[in-house]
């Protein structure tokens, strides 16, 4: 019997880790011929007309994407961005205990863009409050940027553990940080 919440390992042409995807995704990609499965779980997914296993590890056939104008403002890119460190005490970070800060504060006129909003853990966010690092007598150790590119990719497994079946495909990669269950891959 599957369980639902399966995962596959998506990884690049070049056989390095892009993302983690669901199994009902990499069947569909697997119909569509953007991806050959390269590890399979014992786990059956059956249908009227076919019976297949679980897809543990696939990967894409043709490079992801084109052109990018540049990277997407998210939460996670400007943890990226600033190392998954406080910008303000240094300490690293797991995702789930670290924010982003304004650094001018919005109804001061700070807006949400790159070159305002740092990552901050949350006892330096409540200390800075709505003040400016010079009003709160705090310092940024770096001063916000619009990146470019980011400089590493990171790969989250929710359930803090890597399926063994992964391992060869990961073994390049780096464990960066676990936290709260949280298991970050740099690839």
């Amino acid at each position: 019997m599957l369980v639902m919440s399966i995962r596959t390992l998506l990884l690049t042409p070049w056989m390095t880790p892009h993302k983690i995807v669901s199994w009902q995704t990499a069947i569909t990609l697997f119909f569509l011929g953007k991806v050959e499965v390269l590890e399979e779980y014992d786990d059956a997914i059956s249908s009227p007309s076919v019976t297949l296993r679980a897809p543990a590890v696939a990967r894409l056939k043709r490079p992801f994407g084109g052109v990018k104008k540049g990277v997407k403002f998210s939460r996670v890119n400007v943890f990226t961005r600033d190392a998954f460190r406080c910008q303000y005490c240094g300490q690293r970070k797991g995702p789930r205990d670290l924010s982003y800060d304004h650094v001018v504060p919005r109804h001061k006129g700070g807006k949400t863009i790159w070159e305002n909003i740092v990552a901050a853990c949350y006892p330096c966010n409540s200390h800075k409050g709505s003040r400016t690092p010079a009003e709160a007598g705090m310092r940024l150790l770096c001063k916000p940027y619009r990146p470019k590119t980011l400089p590493v990719s990171f790969l989250s497994i929710d359930d803090g553990g890597m399926p063994e079946i992964w391992s060869p495909y990961c073994a390049h990669a780096t464990k960066v940080e676990q936290s709260s269950g949280l298991l970050l891959i740099a690839s």
